[in-house]
């Protein structure tokens, strides 16, 4: 293909960039269009916590996190993902280049030297009392204003009836395939 020249720059040369520009906002659509990314944090006792973030933000939000719940946050720790086991190592790269976008699993490690023996660290509990004792619940941030109402009389709610399910009636066919 011939390149036409236009002053200085070249058509070709206007059309990659126009490319690339297209290509940029289609990624930052997608980004978008994305409103959370599910984020599992797994620890050796097979732990695990979750937590919800924008897909635009940071790896480096996800270890803020972590130096805010682990119990012992005065040892260093790392992230990585599993099969085949890859140290995260770029935190300024956010969770959608990552590829953690919509959701992914991600394992946490101290930084233990070999010939160290803390067992009470590869054991131990990973997260603060405080964040153990919300397991199973669930927390929902809301930023609707709370609007006062009068409150509705309560009513009894009328008992549960449990009904007995009727065990099916069993067919005396045999299957064709049997010869007896």
């Amino acid at each position: 293909m011939e390149a036409v020249t236009c002053g200085s720059e070249t058509v070709a040369g206007h059309l990659r960039i126009l490319l690339g520009v297209v290509v940029w906002w289609e990624r930052e659509y997608r980004v978008l269009r994305r409103s959370t990314a599910v984020i599992r944090v797994r620890f050796p006792d097979n732990t695990t916590l979750e937590a919800t973030i924008h897909p635009s933000e940071t790896i480096q939000s996800l270890v803020d996190l972590l130096n805010r719940v682990v119990a012992r946050p005065e040892l260093s720790f790392h992230i990585y993902t599993t099969p085949p086991k890859k140290l995260i190592k770029d935190m300024t790269q956010d969770f959608y280049s990552a590829g953690f976008a919509p959701g992914a699993i991600v394992y946490f490690s101290y930084d233990i030297p070999k010939g160290d023996d803390t067992a009470d660290v590869k054991s131990g509990p990973f997260l603060h009392e405080e964040i153990m004792s919300l397991k199973g619940l669930e927390l929902v941030k809301e930023h609707a204003e709370p609007v006062q109402t009068a409150p509705e009389p309560i009513q009894e709610a009328p008992p549960l009836v449990v009904q007995e399910k009727k065990p099916a009636e069993k067919k005396s066919v045999k299957p064709k395939w049997l010869k007896m």
